[in-house]
């Protein structure tokens, strides 16, 4: 059994969590608990976080609607213990906004994208060092995602090796440490959780496409229709929680 500590960084909006659940439970939903056993800390509530990750496996940190933009103290106590926790070699996963805060807490800049917001199932380049990276093992240098963010982190920390890009993110994985790792897509969300985001922010979404230039009425049906399985996801935090544990 594997224990992995779960510091959960915000909550999906109601409508969200009352379809599909909240962060945490699509974690636990794609791994599956065989073989697991997770401590969920709701770090973003300003929750007592662990002196240290001695006695956890692996740490992981979710995704946020919060941005690293606007810090909080609870941010700057999160990314201590993570940056502690991979030093120490613990293995350590930061996603999205977990990502975003590890390449901040390793000296690197986040920034909102100028393309905007990046939604939906996409597509997702391994670098060379990507496809040598135990967190890819077994997978296409192509890879199927689901993603939702609006910041980025534009170019890799010093000391850091970018894994995998798309056009809209250049950086959409990171190596921090032998065994940190970060992605800006969202390997534990599945179609339905998508689908529930999308159908949430729908009002949102439309905005920000008309202020971009784009015919209104047409982002969110394109969206949904462009919703697909991603498989790829749940391996590679399997790969994440067996090869770096």
């Amino acid at each position: 059994m594997k224990n992995v500590l779960l510091l959960k960084a915000g909550e999906a909006a109601a409508s969200v969590r009352l379809s599909v659940g909240d962060y945490d439970r699509w974690f636990l939903q794609t791994l599956g608990l065989s073989g697991y056993r997770f401590d969920v800390v709701p770090a973003f509530q300003g929750a007592k976080l662990p002196e240290d990750a001695a006695g956890y496996d692996a740490v992981l940190m979710s995704g946020s609607p919060l941005s690293v933009t606007r810090l909080e103290p609870w941010m700057e106590r999160a990314a201590r213990l993570m940056v502690d926790a991979a030093e120490k070699g613990v293995p350590v996963l930061g996603v999205c906004f977990g990502h975003q805060l590890l390449a901040y807490a390793y000296g690197g800049r986040v920034v909102r994208s100028p393309l905007g917001r990046e939604i939906g199932t996409v597509q997702v380049d391994l670098t060379e060092h990507g496809r040598a990276d135990p967190l890819f093992r077994g997978l296409p240098e192509r890879l199927t995602v689901q993603a939702t963010h609006e910041d980025i982190v534009p170019e890799p920390p010093a000391g850091t090796v970018v894994l995998a890009g798309n056009a809209h993110t250049a950086v959409q994985a990171l190596a921090f440490r032998p065994c940190a790792r970060g992605v800006q897509f969202h390997p534990e969300v599945q179609p339905d959780a998508m689908r529930a985001l999308i159908q949430a922010r729908a009002e949102r979404l439309e905005a920000e496409a008309t202020e971009r230039g784009q015919p209104p009425g047409e982002r969110v049906p394109r969206l949904l229709a462009g919703i697909a399985p991603t498989p790829n996801g749940r391996q590679i935090l399997v790969n994440f929680l067996e090869h770096f544990t």
